[in-house]
């Protein structure tokens, strides 16, 4: 009785430390982004794009920089799941040492990208948060700028993107092995890679419905081999893991790629921010393996007889949430 309770626990923890707690939605990377353009000595247009259902609306007003006022009523319209409102805005000084930022931030947990052009002067990339609603406009942007704003966002995305993050964590319960899944998250890796680089420069690309649809059936395949794995035969991607991960790693590049698109490129910035946008990825995705093998490796140490039947568990939770988001978005 008490080895029952043992195993039940063991793998009621290792479920959630699995499953990170991860709601029943794909939580897709979808933050607010505010652009400032200058026009002339004087005049700026100032763009707010407010994701539809986010956490923070169109409602929230920007924060103009010191001496600058908008000029009559914005202009809006709907665009890419996005309310965008257009200011026209007049500015008396130079908005260099300035802060811009946006009021409501800081009672909710998402980011927003700033763009900063002004003419004849590199452009900024910086992002606000909760905890800093409003940032500097500096005299001069630097590459590290931009790479730094990507690279967070990339980190976030693996992170809080559950429908990619319950991907890796499923591959890693299939798989036996470090060096097995080292060759599994790599091919993974390159192939997201691929399809992530050619999408967002216009090489190719897929429409993100049905790309998203079959990237929660590929982590509906992954709960169904694990489910079913047999100790005396191996399923399809235990005998050829890294092809596996390479075929569905493409798909989820495309993914990856349709986030970026909607948070959007610095112009003239694209290969910093696509760069450091891919290895924020990488970095997260990092953090996910160790942290799933670290939590393996405690639970055989302490039990070894709860692995076996927690991974199930733990298999199953993630197959029902792949198959909701599957259901979502094939019926709309």
């Amino acid at each position: 009785m008490i080895g029952l309770v043992r195993r039940l626990l063991g793998s009621l923890v290792f479920t959630l430390a699995m499953l990170g707690a991860a709601p029943l939605a794909a939580d897709e990377l979808r933050p607010g982004y505010l652009e400032f353009t200058q026009k002339d000595a004087r005049h700026w247009l100032l763009v707010w794009k407010a994701p539809i259902g986010g956490a923070i609306g169109p409602q929230a007003r920007p924060v103009l920089p010191k001496g600058c006022e908008a000029i009559g009523e914005p202009r809006r319209d709907v665009a890419d799941r996005a309310m965008i409102s257009r200011y026209d805005v007049s500015c008396s000084a130079d908005v260099a040492g300035a802060r811009i930022g946006l009021d409501g931030l800081a009672a909710t947990r998402t980011d927003v990208l700033v763009r900063i052009a002004p003419s004849g002067r590199p452009v900024q990339a910086l992002r606000l948060t909760s905890a800093e609603p409003t940032v500097e406009i500096r005299a001069k942007a630097d590459f590290w700028q931009v790479a730094r704003t990507y690279f967070v966002i990339g980190v976030e995305h693996i992170l809080f993107g559950y429908d990619h993050l319950l991907f890796v964590i499923a591959l890693v319960l299939l798989l036996r092995g470090a060096w097995t899944v080292t060759k599994a998250v790599t091919a993974f890796t390159v192939a997201h890679s691929i399809t992530l680089v050619g999408t967002t420069l216009g090489f190719f690309g897929l429409s993100q419905e049905p790309v998203e649809a079959l990237i929660a059936l590929s982590i509906v395949f992954l709960a169904l081999e694990i489910v079913r794995r047999q100790p005396d035969r191996a399923g399809l991607t235990e005998r050829a893991p890294w092809i596996v991960a390479f075929i569905f790693g493409l798909l989820h590049g495309f993914g990856f790629a349709g986030a970026l698109r909607e948070v959007g490129l610095p112009e003239g910035e694209v290969p910093a921010a696509l760069l450091s946008f891919n290895l924020g990825v990488e970095a997260g995705q990092l953090l996910i393996v160790i942290a799933c093998l670290g939590v393996i490796a405690l639970l055989r140490r302490v039990s070894a007889e709860v692995l076996a039947p927690a991974t199930r568990v733990a298999s199953y939770g993630i197959g029902m949430v792949a198959s909701y988001w599957l259901i979502e978005r094939l019926v709309g």
